[in-house]
């Protein structure tokens, strides 16, 4: 490989001082409600700040929250996205990810009601956290509840509920 077409090395001052414009969208980590916890908002808060400072432990410091609490966070189930986030704010290569688990309805229904967070940067500060709906989740949610309808022809039920 030529060592031009190399990604730099995530450490390098090159990359530390560079400014990060964008942070991706990402699903909140499902958590048990905790007013100290990490609650999605901090999460969104946390990665905002990231991208601000390039520093893990300011970002949790700013948050409230320690170091050792956004790794563990990291690397609880469903921390796909907020991980996928955290590797884009740092410029870490992305990781080969293992194909994905079947989703449950129940999983799908948190995502909707959840929704995605994004944080937003303004010169390189992070300014606010935008909440949109999760629409792949609705749509994904949707399709399963619609295969679970018997044909229109079985049953004997017409689409209002009715006897024919």
């Amino acid at each position: 490989m030529p060592p031009d077409s190399r990604r730099p090395d995530p450490r390098s001052a090159a990359v530390q001082s560079r400014r990060i414009s964008r942070v991706p969208a990402f699903t909140p980590v499902p958590l048990r409600a905790r007013k100290d916890g990490w609650t999605p908002l901090r999460q969104a808060e946390f990665l905002g700040h990231l991208g601000e400072t390039r520093c893990i432990s300011k970002a949790a410091e700013r948050v409230g929250m320690s170091r050792e609490s956004a790794y563990r966070l990291r690397e609880k189930p469903g921390a796909g996205e907020f991980a996928a986030a955290w590797d884009s704010i740092l410029g870490v290569p992305a990781a080969v990810q293992p194909p994905p688990r079947k989703v449950t309805l129940d999983a799908l229904l948190w995502r909707i009601e959840q929704g995605r967070y994004r944080p937003l940067l303004r010169g390189g500060r992070y300014v606010a956290t935008i909440k949109k709906p999760d629409n792949r989740a609705l749509l994904a949610a949707l399709g399963r509840l619609d295969r679970m309808l018997p044909p229109e022809g079985e049953g004997g039920q017409g689409p209002e509920g009715h006897g024919k």
